[in-house]
């Protein structure tokens, strides 16, 4: 990353951070994408959530590197990837930087796990990549109308505001500690899960510069992460859907993909939220660890 940037103030024991270059002839759009890097064994993708970074999978990470070469992703714009002017954000865009990854390193016989955004991103690309992935695991896929916006209503106004013509910009870049917090916790059933360090973290990267046109610009695609559902039955790896009991997504939405993917295992966690990476590492700990 650039010497000017600030860098992550959370580390994680036995994990090393790389960096991947804009391709030579490619779109003047594509950024350097940043993973976090760990473990030994078939190689593990992680995809994290919308207004996150690698950094939300550091209490997963741990747990699954004697079994895994875990690669968590930094999506295009977001944590300490590249933001580029004018860069798209949309569900393509963000696919062709997950995909970056799985070619320029060369990937096969992947792991994809993704929880919400990233649960998307893990199934389209999957849909696109069939040679280089073995396995699908899906967390609380963000695939439905009204998202984050039903953690509470503070997250409703917060939304609306940031996707409002004129101010959105502005309120965009305003993100009061307290705020966030807030809007966080209303994806956990367990509300001590989100640490002070991590949100710390996450409002550094917020200051980042044009960030605050990044996470607009990724609230404007979630429309496009609703049409990414029209890939699902091209998935041919294997799929688990994992869901938590408390979950944004609505029964009906989670029996709709149950129906676009009929062969995938599905698990849904007791008293969880939105983020279970945050709140139950362990649960996704064992489903990944067993099948290694």
């Amino acid at each position: 990353m650039p010497l000017h940037e600030s860098r992550p103030t959370i580390r994680i024991p036995g994990t090393s951070s790389h960096t991947i270059p804009p391709r030579a002839g490619h779109h003047s759009h594509e950024g350097t994408l940043r993973y976090l890097k760990s473990g030994a064994g078939a190689p593990l993708v992680l995809l994290h959530t919308v207004r996150t970074q690698a950094e939300h999978y550091r209490l997963l990470i741990p747990l699954i590197a004697d079994h895994y070469t875990v690669y968590a992703l930094d999506l295009p714009g977001m944590g300490y990837s590249e933001i580029v002017p004018g860069a798209s954000y949309d569900e393509p865009a963000m696919r062709t930087g997950v995909e970056r990854l799985l070619t320029e390193l060369d990937l096969h016989d992947v792991t994809l796990v993704g929880e919400s955004m990233g649960a998307v991103l893990a199934l389209t690309t999957a849909a696109d990549l069939p040679e280089r992935v073995r396995r699908v695991v899906a967390v609380n896929t963000y695939d439905f109308r009204d998202g984050i916006a039903r953690s509470g209503l503070l997250a409703r106004m917060v939304v609306s505001g940031v996707l409002a013509p004129g101010v959105g910009p502005v309120i965009a870049g305003v993100e009061p500690k307290p705020a966030l917090r807030r809007i966080f916790q209303g994806g956990l059933g367990d509300k001590s899960a989100l640490r002070a360090d991590y949100v710390d973290e996450l409002l550094q990267v917020g200051r980042r510069p044009g960030y605050p046109t990044v996470a607009r610009a990724v609230y404007q695609s979630l429309p496009s992460l609703i049409a990414a559902r029209s890939r699902y039955p091209e998935v041919k790896a294997p799929v688990h859907l994992v869901y938590g009991e408390k979950d944004w997504s609505r029964p009906s939405d989670r029996e709709a993909n149950r129906k676009l993917l009929p062969a995938a295992d599905f698990t849904q966690v007791s008293k969880a939220g939105h983020f279970i990476a945050l709140e139950r590492p362990d649960v996704l700990a064992d489903l990944l660890n067993t099948v290694a």
